[in-house]
């Protein structure tokens, strides 16, 4: 495999690491994502990954409790998914490192964009942890964020549907999938793609997206080659 694209952000939700529990972490889903992951980075990609917490906790879903002190709570699930993704790359020989954007020096390096910077070119796979570091914003601004911020090709949102479409496919059978879309489009249409503060970011800053279905983990490989899957978003 020839890599297309050199430095790619991979977006992973928390439900993508949970498997078929739908909760929790379950490892040999991790391992799986994590083997065509290593794929990739012995192919020469370089690789960052933003990590949801979804799995263990979701704070806009707390109902009365402070949503400030619910979304800290989701920064560290995010951590938890953070470490688990860390353990299972180096299982398989990957070198890593979890940089988190609230300090947490004894599991993790503090977020720094040079040296993440330093460590991708390196050929260390770099998860992000904590989300931006901020309440109020979710793990896709974060995905836009630190993608611009470490001036990735690309953003891959790794989903359990296999693209965009203008309803959910899962209750309409006749929903049309899209095979290109724009910013604005997701934007004034309202599609599911992502928050309309990650959209509004990556639209301003000219960051391309690919949304592709994770239940078949090879299509990790498959975008990062270049191949025609899943939804592209640009301007």
């Amino acid at each position: 495999m020839v890599p297309h694209y050199k430095r790619v952000l991979l977006k992973l939700s928390g439900e993508a690491m949970a498997g078929p529990n739908k909760t929790g972490l379950d490892f040999d889903t991790v391992l799986s994502i994590c083997e065509h992951i290593k794929t990739c980075v012995d192919a020469g990609a370089e690789i960052a990954i933003v990590v949801g917490g979804g799995n263990f906790w979701r704070g806009r879903s707390s109902g009365k409790m402070d949503r400030t002190r619910a979304d800290h709570m989701g920064m560290l699930a995010t951590t938890i998914n953070a470490l688990g993704l860390c353990d299972a790359l180096e299982q398989l020989g990957c070198d890593v490192r979890v940089q988190t954007a609230i300090n947490m020096h004894e599991i993790a390096e503090p977020y720094i964009r040079n040296r993440a910077v330093l460590h991708l070119e390196k050929g260390r796979v770099v998860i992000f942890g904590c989300g931006t570091g901020n309440p109020f914003f979710s793990t896709d601004t974060a995905a836009a964020l630190r993608a611009l911020e470490i001036e990735a090709d690309i953003i891959f949102k790794a989903s359990m549907v296999d693209g965009v479409y203008d309803c959910d496919p899962k209750k309409n059978p006749d929903a049309k999938k899209y095979d290109v879309l724009t910013y604005s489009e997701v934007l004034n249409s309202q599609l599911q793609v992502m928050d309309s503060t990650a959209a509004s970011l990556c639209r301003d800053n000219g960051m391309p997206l690919l949304v592709f279905n994770l239940e078949d983990p090879e299509n990790i490989v498959r975008a990062v080659a270049g191949e025609p899957i899943g939804t592209v978003v640009k301007n």
